[in-house]
């Protein structure tokens, strides 16, 4: 039924619907709509009520409802031009989601069910409604939350990749009722293993809204990555705990933002991974969900000479599109949202690229990413660029603008190779890199972060160094698989990368070979501790402190059981592995000298002073300072790399590197420094193999095949 006129909102540029007194305020943005209603569900959703808003002010409709409360469920429809072919699919018979709403209750019918076709953009007259969840209004969060932000230094920081579900699921020490919730993530178990571990920071896989992908639904499987957004204001509510979805829309918001709480009086960051990239409508022609419903020409990336057909550089079937302004308000004004309102202290962007795109290609001064950075709230914040999409230009490493970071592949691929390709190289598989290669990565890459009017204003902090993240392949199964196994993701094995740059050391998958299990044991504390000792900000994939395997799969973006999980229950070699990174992870937390904020120069910042060494230096396994012929010989797999603070009240670090697969006898470079003492080695099976001997300057020590060294002085 329609209700009589309504009167205007008197802010009709605050998009979404806003409690104020006597009722609420609503706008929604849809440009070439001739018609836009406000549809209100009571009782079992089936009696609506539409409201005609007005407009269309600067595009957008809008109105001022008396009598909405919290907890009011809500949709839009939108009439206008079926013309597909000028990109226009307006159709009142599809309910559309509020782009803006904090709240999303139901379920969407799964493309499987009989009448789910009426969810597909056509000028079928079947109306979607009873096929689509509701929008739902709610307050600000209503609990007592007061813990400041930690506000943790980015050279302070590590930052814990991992899944809100798949983290607690199996988690011992955690109620049933919570597993796998935001509760379950704040419980004092979670917590207490995760300061153990000694993370600074999660970095939460998407929490935003978001629906199944069609194709898996067919196949039976789910969305678990959770990268086909629905909503970009609402938290996912299966996500919650079943008292909090039973309670409705604000029960969950408040539950998440407990979640943040709870982690902040811990002292820990909450990061999401955000995907403002693209939706879960798909292409053109598939499911009607929101704003393909609402304005399909603007919201998304067309072909500029064929509106009809999106320009996709994200492989989903669809890109948002940042050259328009209404896109780039949306996804900043989300932002501001958790930041402000749910308290969240960072984010990592999916396939950033996408975000800086104009009609000429990425500019790195794009409106949208020079808002993120100037922007006095999100401008503080921690953020973290995946600096790539798949469109033409789409690698953009090193060239997004401070305060940002990035993800940086070349330190992935650079620290892979290194340290399994040897062992692939002699199976006749590919030539090795050289350790060479591998020191600009060790010290910060500057040659991807340096480049800035002044130079290295960025510094290495820039760089988000990681080996493994959840696309790809664990750390333990790097070690353990050739190749990829993702037949249980329906697809032949043929989804997933090739390019996973790992060694099996001799046996696919699982063996009880001592020998072997000793060398892959080794090869992962090689690759966890060549993140942990590098400049830059470490990215640890959670479960690579204790060897977690998926079976080789590599693209578990669709597993919502065991094979994503954690599993809790621990073999004695994955305890002394998770005590053997948390060890690192608290020498890089006591040691300055290991989280440098600025790139290496060389220098002795006191000449004067034979005791002090220069801030960094790289020298052969004789103990001699490197040359030009040892730089570019790809035969160079010993590295020493010294690095000081010239400071008496803090350490010197020595890092020394083995690539070869014999045991190397190093000389220690001679000079008048403090001696040093072996504070890690990932030849250790454990940390009680450390026996805290005095090494001199100019001492010989002998390295074990392919293993990695921390030398510290005491202060």
């Amino acid at each position: 039924m329609t209700s009589p006129t309504v009167a205007p909102s008197p802010n009709p540029h605050r998009l979404g619907v806003h409690l104020v007194e006597g009722g609420a305020d609503v706008a929604v943005f849809a440009a070439h709509a001739t018609a836009v209603h406000l549809c209100l569900f009571e009782g079992d959703d089936r009696t609506e009520t539409r409201i005609a808003l007005h407009g269309p002010v600067n595009g957008i409709w809008h109105a001022f409802v008396p009598g909405i409360r919290a907890g009011q469920r809500y949709g839009f429809r939108a009439s206008g031009p079926w013309q597909p072919k000028q990109g226009h699919r307006y159709n009142p018979a599809k309910l559309l989601l509020d782009p803006y709403g904090r709240g999303i209750e139901g379920r969407m019918a799964a493309m499987t069910e009989m009448g789910s076709k009426a969810l597909l953009s056509s000028r079928d007259a079947t109306d979607s409604a009873p096929l689509m969840p509701r929008s739902v209004v709610t307050e600000k969060p209503s609990g007592p939350w007061q813990t400041p932000h930690p506000r943790v230094p980015w050279t302070d920081t590590v930052i814990y990749e991992t899944h809100v579900k798949g983290f607690t699921k199996l988690m011992p020490g955690v109620p049933e009722e919570l597993r796998g919730t935001y509760a379950g993530l704040a419980h004092p178990a979670a917590i207490e293993y995760l300061q153990g571990l000694g993370v600074t920071a999660v970095e939460l896989l998407p929490i935003h809204a978001f629906a199944p992908e069609p194709h898996l639904e067919h196949g039976g499987l789910s969305s678990y990555w959770g990268y086909s957004t629905l909503g970009f204001f609402a938290p996912h509510a299966p996500y919650a705990t079943e008292a909090a979805r039973a309670a409705g829309a604000q029960a969950v918001q408040d539950e998440f933002c407990g979640m943040v709480d709870l982690l902040h009086q811990a002292g820990l960051e909450v990061i999401l991974d955000v995907v403002y990239n693209h939706t879960c409508e798909g292409s053109s022609s598939d499911r009607v969900l929101s704003w393909k419903g609402l304005d399909n020409h603007l919201y998304y990336r067309s072909q500029p000479h064929a509106p009809q057909h999106y320009d996709d550089t994200t492989g989903t079937g669809n890109t948002l599109d940042f050259g328009v302004s209404i896109v780039t308000k949306m996804a900043l004004d989300s932002l501001r949202y958790w930041a402000t309102e749910m308290r969240v202290d960072g984010f990592r962007f999916d396939l950033a690229a996408t975000l800086g795109r104009t009609g000429q290609g990425f500019s790195s001064n794009h409106p949208f990413l020079v808002g993120l950075a100037t922007d006095p709230v999100l401008g503080s914040l921690k953020l973290i660029a995946e600096p790539w999409d798949i469109g033409l230009g789409g690698w953009q490493v090193g060239n997004f603008p401070q305060p940002m970071t990035e993800w940086n592949d070349r330190f992935r691929d650079y620290a892979r190779s290194f340290w399994l390709q040897q062992g692939a190289a002699h199976a006749g598989q590919r030539h090795h890199p050289s350790a060479p290669e591998l020191a600009t990565r060790i010290a910060g890459s500057s040659d991807l972060f340096g480049h800035s009017a002044p130079y290295g204003m960025r510094g290495p902090i820039a760089s988000i160094n990681f080996v493994t993240a959840h696309d790809g392949f664990t750390a333990h199964d790097l070690t353990a698989y050739n190749g990829k196994h993702n037949e249980a993701n329906g697809e032949d094995n043929r989804d997933g990368t090739d390019n996973n740059r790992s060694f099996n050391h001799g046996v696919e998958g699982a063996t009880d070979d001592e020998a072997i299990l000793h060398a892959r044991r080794r090869s992962l504390r090689n690759l966890l501790g060549t993140l942990l000792i590098s400049a830059g900000t470490p990215m640890l994939l959670g479960g690579d402190e204790f060897g977690r395997s998926q079976g080789g799969n590599n693209n578990a973006y669709c597993q919502d059981n065991e094979i994503s999980w954690f599993d809790w229950e621990h073999d004695d070699w994955q305890v002394r592995l998770r005590e053997s990174i948390a060890e690192l992870i608290r020498l890089r937390r006591e040691h300055a000298v290991l989280k440098p904020g600025r790139f290496y120069d060389g220098v002795d910042r006191d000449p004067t002073d034979a005791l002090f060494r220069a801030d960094s230096a790289w020298f052969r396994a004789d103990g001699e300072h490197e040359d030009e012929d040892w730089w570019e010989s790809p035969e160079t797999r010993v590295v020493q790399f010294m690095r000081s603070l010239s400071r008496p009240e803090e350490a010197d670090a020595l890092v020394i590197i083995n690539g070869d697969d014999e045991e190397v006898d190093v000389t220690i470079p001679s000079d008048q420094g403090a001696p040093w003492h072996l504070a890690w080695d990932s030849a250790w099976d454990a940390l009680d193999e450390r026996d805290g001997a005095e090494v001199a300057p100019g001492a010989t020590q002998t390295l074990e095949a392919l293993s990695l060294r921390l030398y510290l002085t005491r202060p």
